[in-house]
């Protein structure tokens, strides 16, 4: 798995408790995010797709494509994420190709994962 430490630092973020949900299935998205500390499940159809741990992202389909966003995400720990919006994505892409490039090799990972289940 890619991780991210580049968001460590990150202004944007926010404690969350387990349980709590960040995003639903459907709902429009215009960032993305990182997980900075605990677990956060991704949920698609009341089924679980994947668990994303420190170093992480998830979200990243709505902010790249501008569609609803394709699952839940719900913490299954007490997390802390950070909040990426477009700007701030395009900013680390410019600065920095690699990011660029893990992004679309985890984007690869996931298409692979789901195609394969």
């Amino acid at each position: 798995m890619i991780t991210f430490d580049i968001f460590r630092n990150e202004h944007s973020a926010r404690d969350v408790a387990a349980g709590e949900t960040i995003f639903v299935e459907g709902a429009q998205g215009d960032c993305m995010y990182a997980v900075l500390a605990g677990e956060i499940d991704i949920v698609r159809h009341g089924q679980l797709l994947e668990t994303i741990g420190p170093g992480g992202v998830f979200g990243e389909m709505a902010l790249l494509d501008g569609q609803p966003r394709t699952a839940s995400a719900v913490a299954r720990t007490t997390a802390r994420v950070a909040t990426i919006a477009e700007q701030r994505f395009t900013q680390l892409v410019a600065l920095n190709p690699y990011f660029a490039l893990d992004m679309m090799r985890l984007l690869s990972e996931r298409v692979r994962r789901n195609l394969s289940a």
